[in-house]
């Protein structure tokens, strides 16, 4: 059983290893399964996609397109909202007794 990812849907990473090392983006999609994510202008990879109906040729949407590529949830580090740097995500139990993601940087609730 994989451990449960502490980065979502739109939250705002720094990328800390790889070829796009120090760049910062909006996560656009999670994928749990593979612990994979996809930062905004990270990890650009092009590819070849032929039309698939008379609707795609007249949008423009054939040919050489590039689009995120998936990043490792372990090569990204949450940027705390409060002062912009990198942090890491701790889990805690709030008063009413659900989860919530905070900040180890700074000890603030993140959502």
């Amino acid at each position: 059983m994989a451990k449960a990812m502490r980065i979502r849907t739109d939250d705002t990473v720094a990328v800390v290893s790889g070829k796009d090392k120090g760049k910062t983006g909006k996560v656009l999609r999670v994928d749990p399964k593979r612990r994979k994510v996809f930062v905004e202008g990270a990890n650009i990879v092009k590819r070849h996609q032929r039309p698939r109906s008379m609707t795609d040729a007249q949008t423009g949407q054939a040919g050489i397109i590039e689009k995120e590529g998936p990043i490792d949830v372990s090569n990204v580090v949450l940027v705390d909202p409060t002062d912009n740097k990198p942090t890491k995500v701790g889990v805690r139990t709030g008063d009413d007794g659900e989860r919530v993601r905070y900040s180890k940087r700074t000890g603030k609730a993140i959502d």
